[in-house]
């Protein structure tokens, strides 16, 4: 028979901790110095078209967004490219994951050439450069072939390190270096694993009303790794 004095269990409210994608909140080290020292030196560019390549959960998203912020940039829809052209004018544009998909060939050349008229510019973030992306129109690969690309590497120590502790700290949690330094050895290298695991500690902390510790943080990854503690984000 149950102990009719034991606490139920509590359940902690989901309060919408959402990505902050502020330039305050970029975490830079050696792996995106570069492709940061470029979006903070807008409108100074090297060329109308950028592009920013490197693989997912490496921070593309993140940068794209400042730059957007800061250029007034127009977000544009890798599948339907030719919709916005017409009302462009001289604003800067953007496309988010270009190469997530085929490319839209026709409509991204005329886009750049838009963008180009007018004196403005086109940030593009991809996982591979340009030509890994399998372009068959020859006008486009060469509108490409202008393009200055700059490439972000996977997290490093001290980046990982910098974003973790960010994501507790805008969680109002505090945990301790050597917790931190343990989730840099034991998770994945991208940012996109480094929120899962950050948002599993804080959940399952406030559930069981616990500190986070290096015990919690083994036992949740250890969960994750088992498929037994993934959620959407």
């Amino acid at each position: 028979m149950a102990d009719q004095t034991e606490q139920p269990r509590q359940l902690p409210l989901d309060l919408g901790h959402g990505t902050g994608y502020s330039r305050d909140e970029l975490v830079v080290s050696a792996t995106n110095e570069q492709a940061a020292a470029l979006v903070d030196r807008w409108p100074d560019w090297p060329s109308a078209v950028v592009v920013l390549a490197g693989p997912p959960g490496s921070g593309k998203t993140h940068l794209a967004s400042i730059w957007q912020a800061r250029a007034g940039a127009l977000r544009v829809d890798a599948r339907r490219i030719g919709d916005c052209i017409a009302n462009l004018g001289a604003r800067p544009a953007l496309i988010d994951d270009v190469d997530a998909g085929p490319v839209d060939e026709h409509g991204l050349f005329h886009l750049i050439n838009a963008v180009r008229g007018a004196g403005s510019h086109l940030l593009l973030t991809a996982r591979r450069f340009p030509s890994a992306w399998g372009v068959r129109l020859p006008d486009l690969a060469s509108r490409l072939k202008a393009a200055a690309t700059v490439e972000i590497h996977e997290p490093d120590d001290l980046l990982l390190a910098g974003v973790i502790t960010k994501l507790f700290a805008d969680r109002q949690v505090q945990v301790e270096p050597h917790v931190v330094q343990y989730l840099v050895r034991r998770i994945e290298r991208s940012l996109a694993t480094a929120m899962r695991v950050v948002e599993r500690l804080d959940r399952t902390a406030l559930e069981r009303k616990t500190p986070i510790t290096r015990a919690l943080a083994s036992e949740t990854i250890s969960a994750m790794d088992e498929g037994q503690g993934e959620f959407d984000m």
